[in-house]
């Protein structure tokens, strides 16, 4: 995890635990640190935040740990998504992990093998500990980041929209304590001359008016720097205003679909070139205020039918050239969504390692309107388009502050841009030449290609020797059985 994008749940569990009086050692992750060395050999439990695609490493960790004698937990959305798969390799797999949760497992902290216990509190915490309790764990972490040190904060937790495919969609909005939140960023401001804030929302501003007060009574205009992901819904112009005196300094709307999710959009009906047009001009506005905005898109989704929709996203792109294009492919992550439900009874949805579940590097349901030769072609063809010569620079000079320019200019040419095209071609390639991938990715093979799992190895490094045998194979049909035990899955 990239230490400016650390999540917020490990320290709060940090905090918890030295509360009940115990001793803790909170490690992020980046990808780089030896975690051999870094973790200690003494430990009594550990408790590993995992997303999907970092699933193996989990695992390996986990069963390292465990041939030590350690007690081993898993949290963290694949815990929420895979708990069937996770309790094979965990003593315990918690979903939603108040205080009152965390005090079980430390009362019980026993070994439960070969099946872990799957622990989850009725609803989110209702409380968080807030940044000066957690400094203790967010300064050694931000010491990773290089350059940018965001700091992570949360205003609410759960999202009032229900997108489908989305992991908040079914959880209750709720907005955290005022007053504690006034009280961090106070705090913050005796950190650092100019703080930087990334909140975590699922959503932000959902209680607009309320959380900017909040903000201006804490922290004088222009005194913290803030990024938030909210919806185009909530991007109307007051509320720009307000925001661009606040210093927000970039936001992550989500555009989806240009033929669904009008709600978070705000285009009502609208679809196709419409909606193109209406997001379009509202994403130009949002530039007029804020330097940096992200614009999101789901690919692959079963309102997609041919060319078009990428053809629509070229045609906002050159008409936003300012805005950044984050392109994910639609993944069905287990239980996070009720729409998974529908794909596994159609049987479409391809067992790909947990590693490559990230929304780029495998797309795990079978598109019901492309073949996947046809479906690679028309995301090469975006992709080249999006990080072009000619579309760099445009984003550049359509793109306000020295920042904010070479930014999207950075990550156009890194591996978020050119290497996810590179990506994209070789698997495009593989399915015309390897004569294991085509099979399974039709699902009439659940045999792994050496491709995938060459570079699970390569990735895992020295703990490929420790991921537990099978961990590369799951039942992408799990959630759907745990519901309907007697369903019948067809093959294809």
């Amino acid at each position: 995890m990239n230490a400016n994008l650390a999540s917020i749940m490990p320290q709060v569990l940090g905090v918890w635990c030295r509360q009940e009086g115990h001793d803790v050692t909170l490690v992020c992750y980046t990808g780089f640190e030896d975690l051999l060395s870094e973790l200690p050999s003494d430990i009594d439990i550990i408790f590993i935040a995992a997303f999907t695609e970092a699933a193996h490493t989990a695992y390996a960790l986990s069963n390292l740990f465990r041939s030590r004698g350690a007690i081993t937990v898993l949290g963290g959305s694949h815990a929420r998504c895979y708990p069937e798969d996770a309790a094979q390799h965990f003593d315990y797999v918690c979903g939603f992990t108040d205080r009152e949760a965390l005090r079980d497992i430390l009362r019980d902290c026993s070994h439960h093998r070969p099946v872990g216990i799957q622990v989850s509190s009725k609803t989110q915490p209702r409380t968080l500990p807030g940044v000066r309790e957690r400094w203790e764990f967010i300064e050694p972490t931000l010491k990773k980041a290089p350059l940018l040190k965001m700091v992570p904060m949360l205003s609410s937790l759960g999202c009032p929209y229900t997108c489908g495919f989305c992991i908040d969609a079914v959880v209750p909005y709720q907005p955290m304590d005022d007053q504690g939140l006034r009280e961090d960023l106070r705090f913050l401001r005796t950190k650092f001359k100019q703080p930087m804030v990334a909140w975590h929302d699922p959503n932000f501003g959902v209680k607009f008016d309320a959380v900017m007060d909040m903000i201006e009574e804490a922290a004088p205009a222009g005194s913290i720097d803030f990024l938030a992901e909210s919806s185009l819904s909530l991007l109307s112009e007051p509320h720009l205003k307000r925001l661009k005196t606040n210093n927000f300094r970039a936001v992550l709307p989500g555009v989806e679909s240009w033929y669904d999710m009008g709600g978070k959009s705000k285009t009502g009906g609208n679809q196709g070139i419409e909606k193109v047009r209406q997001v379009s001009d509202h994403v130009s506005r949002i530039l007029r205020y804020i330097p940096y905005v992200q614009t999101n898109f789901v690919f692959g989704l079963d309102c997609d039918d041919g060319a078009e929709p990428f053809e629509l996203t070229k045609r906002f792109l050159d008409m936003t050239p300012g805005a950044f294009p984050a392109y994910s492919l639609l993944t069905a992550f287990g239980r996070a969504a009720a729409v998974n439900l529908d794909y596994q009874r159609d049987g479409r949805v391809v067992p790909f390692p947990f590693h490559f579940l990230n929304n780029n590097q495998a797309m795990n349901v079978r598109p019901r309107n492309y073949s996947w030769q046809r479906f690679y072609d028309h995301v090469i063809d975006l992709c080249r388009y999006s990080f072009s010569t000619r579309a760099i620079l445009a984003r550049f000079c359509g793109t306000q502050g020295v920042t904010s320019r070479w930014m999207n200019v950075v990550r156009a040419i890194s591996s978020e841009g050119w290497g996810r095209c590179r990506y994209h071609q070789e698997v495009r390639s593989r399915l015309d030449t390897d004569p294991e991938l085509r099979p399974y990715f039709e699902q009439e093979t659940d045999r792994l290609p050496h491709f995938y799992a060459n570079q699970v190895r390569k990735d895992l490094g020295s703990l490929w020797e420790w991921l537990p045998e099978g961990a590369l194979y799951h039942d992408p049909n799990a959630y759907l059985k745990s519901e309907s035990p007697l369903v019948k899955i067809p093959l294809a």
